[in-house]
């Protein structure tokens, strides 16, 4: 008899029930983290970038947050360019613990071509080592660097926007609300997709979504336990920048879109986000894709949806830069 989770879900990500899990999954199961296997491990280092006859790409060292370490980032922006373009602050996925710049630079390869732009990747500290606040106050800290830094790198600072996914949605999330709390550099558009943002883990979504073929409510538990360690959830004094579903006010943020899988346990926290966006006067779109599991453009790129949510995220993206 199938379960929930096979019943509903899209027949061409089907396959991936019987395959084995996808690299996260075993980084954030009760094993591999009570063992403490080393990341390197569970999910491996990405392999080198070949050249790409239309974008250079490089790393740059960057003043850290107060007290903290340089930053590292991946630079990307078009060969030869001679016109100031938009700016992407980019925050890569890996549930706050594992992950790179590297692992998203076929995605920052693919925005400065279909957009235009100039992209900074943010090589932020990872949990458990370095738990909440130092991924969030890197982040905060490139962005400070690139607003200041926009026009001699040909970048307008008038357009900046920040985009990640997954626990990079969460921290692009956590980096507008610095921007604004703090009054500082101007952001024109964010784009958090299936963002990681709420440690309490009570949505509907969180709790229903067991099956340890995808993102599920173990792995969740682990990321947030490694981030912001155990108890949590029951904790009055864990800052709205560490988990941005405990802001209750949204308003004055810059535009919004955002997409989840309908299979996802992020789902709920994403579409209560993009309902209180709206409510406090924020323009927001949001799309929906119902059969679909946390990452499932990144699973099966080739799929209709995936290569639906790729183009309409891209071109939102687009269009939140150059509107």
């Amino acid at each position: 008899m199938m379960n929930y989770f096979e019943k509903h879900m899209d027949p061409e990500f089907k396959n991936l029930l019987t395959e084995p899990p996808q690299p996260y999954l075993v980084a954030w199961s009760d094993e591999n983290v009570k063992k403490r296997t080393p990341r390197a491990v569970t999910f491996p280092p990405a392999e080198p970038t070949p050249p790409d006859p239309e974008v250079d790409f490089f790393n740059k060292m960057i003043p850290g947050p107060a007290g903290a370490p340089d930053v590292r980032v991946r630079i990307f922006k078009p060969k030869d360019q001679k016109t100031v373009l938009p700016g992407v602050l980019y925050l890569h996925y890996g549930g706050y613990s594992v992950g790179s710049p590297e692992h998203e630079d076929a995605n920052c390869i693919r925005y400065v071509k279909e957009i235009g732009c100039v992209i900074v990747s943010v090589d932020y500290r990872l949990a458990p080592e370095n738990p909440a606040p130092a991924a969030y106050e890197d982040c905060y800290a490139a962005l400070v660097w690139f607003a200041a830094n926009a026009k001699d790198m040909l970048v307008d600072p008038a357009r900046i926007a920040v985009t990640g996914f997954s626990a990079g949605g969460g921290l692009t999330i956590a980096t507008v609300l610095l921007a604004r709390d703090r009054k500082g550099p101007a952001i024109k558009f964010h784009m958090p997709l299936g963002p990681t943002m709420d440690d309490r883990m009570k949505t509907k979504s969180t709790l229903e979504f067991t099956d340890k073929r995808a993102l599920n409510y173990e792995s969740c538990k682990n990321i947030w336990n490694q981030y912001l360690g155990e108890g949590h959830e029951n904790r009055d004094d864990i800052p709205i920048y560490a988990s941005p579903s405990r802001c209750t006010d949204y308003s004055n943020l810059p535009p919004c879109y955002s997409f989840v899988g309908g299979l996802d346990p992020h789902r709920d926290e994403a579409i209560d986000y993009i309902s209180r966006l709206v409510k406090d006067g924020v323009p927001a779109t949001f799309t929906l894709y119902a059969g679909s599991i946390h990452g499932f453009e990144l699973a099966i790129p080739d799929a209709q949806i995936s290569r639906h949510a790729i183009e309409s995220s891209t071109q939102a993206l687009k269009k939140g830069l150059y509107s």
